[in-house]
């Protein structure tokens, strides 16, 4: 079985085919980072045209890579939420109607289970049950995971996401957008010590996060400091150092809690190396072991998304000829497969 599967739920347009005996036969990924620098973040319009602009140029470009035409594919698959409502559109009507083309099920799919699954595309499988930290500009969340579609959501944030909270403390350092990999690039020359920021809510049981007071308290040293360059590299160690440690603290006590030992991290923010280091650290005191995909498959892509996809069509999951984005989507909410 084939599968096409495409990603529009913010400013990144990815489009892959995955086989599932083969694996990822091709994949292409366009960011919008220069559309949207000069503003400082993502310009939901502007999103939208740029994805109506770049899908069906990937997709032949993608076909193209893989050898494939479209009598060749068995589905299609596409991001149906959550995210950006209009970006999400242009992504269904494009997936649906292409599908629709070629007579293939369309299946929508949402965008956190395909970041979950994500590590699923490595080598190195994470087998059922695990816990999943989904970490990214948008979510935050803590999800116990036993079965594709068997989802408790253990804890979230309760106002910014850690990405979220990462671009918005670099840009008060001065940083270009997006400043999440700036800053945390930043952070390796600071001077560890020099700072100290809270762990926000790691001294009250459960397992949700809140990271506008650890933002707060990075924009009240900003303006009470010098701005030299080491300056603000010992401010990003700090934040970062802060992030990270509140993450970990919630991993491990998510993990006793279940009584399991395999822990997931996916999103955008699971690329980052002394996050990987720190969990990896959490979950070998704990006799576990930590599972991430490899660095492209951590931000938006479509490869998560045709795997994801993939999994919902083999179980009978897929759309009639109306589709709906979802821009608000619980991910607790989606039926076992």
């Amino acid at each position: 079985m084939r599968i096409l599967g495409i990603e529009t739920s913010c400013d990144e347009t990815g489009i892959a085919i995955f086989d599932e005996e083969k694996g990822i036969l091709a994949h292409r990924l366009y960011s919008q980072i220069a559309v949207h620098a000069d503003y400082g973040g993502v310009v939901p319009e502007l999103a939208s045209r740029d994805h109506v602009r770049k899908t069906i140029p990937l997709i032949e470009e993608a076909l193209k890579e893989a050898g494939l035409t479209p009598q060749d594919l068995d589905g299609v698959a596409y991001t149906a939420g959550p995210g950006l409502v209009g970006a999400l559109l242009v992504g269904c009507s494009i997936g649906r109607s292409l599908a629709y083309g070629w007579d293939l099920p369309a299946v929508p799919v949402h965008h956190m289970e395909g970041h979950l699954l994500a590590p699923m595309l490595e080598d190195d499988v994470p087998e059922f049950p695990f816990i999943a930290l989904l970490v990214s500009g948008g979510h935050t969340m803590l999800v116990r995971v036993d079965g594709i579609g068997e989802y408790e959501l253990l804890g979230e944030s309760v106002d910014d996401a850690a990405g979220e909270a990462f671009d918005k403390t670099a840009k008060l350092l001065g940083l270009d957008y997006p400043g999440g990999p700036v800053l945390a690039k930043m952070a390796e020359q600071g001077t560890p010590g020099r700072f100290k920021f809270p762990r926000p809510m790691t001294n009250k049981p459960g397992l949700d996060f809140s990271f506008s007071g650890l933002k707060t308290a990075a924009a009240t040293t900003i303006r009470q400091e010098d701005d030299s360059a080491q300056t603000k590299a010992d401010i990003a160690y700090a934040f970062q150092e802060a992030v990270i440690d509140t993450l970990a603290i919630k991993c491990k006590r998510a993990l006793q809690q279940c009584g399991l030992k395999r822990l997931v991290i996916a999103g955008g923010v699971s690329a980052n190396t002394s996050l990987r280091e720190q969990l990896a650290v959490v979950t070998k005191k704990l006799g576990g072991q930590v599972y991430y995909p490899r660095p492209e498959y951590c931000t938006d892509n479509g490869a998560m998304i045709a795997y994801a996809g993939m999994q919902r069509l083999k179980s009978g999951v897929s759309s009639d000829l109306t589709f709906k984005a979802n821009p608000r989507w619980p991910l607790d909410s989606l039926p076992p497969v």
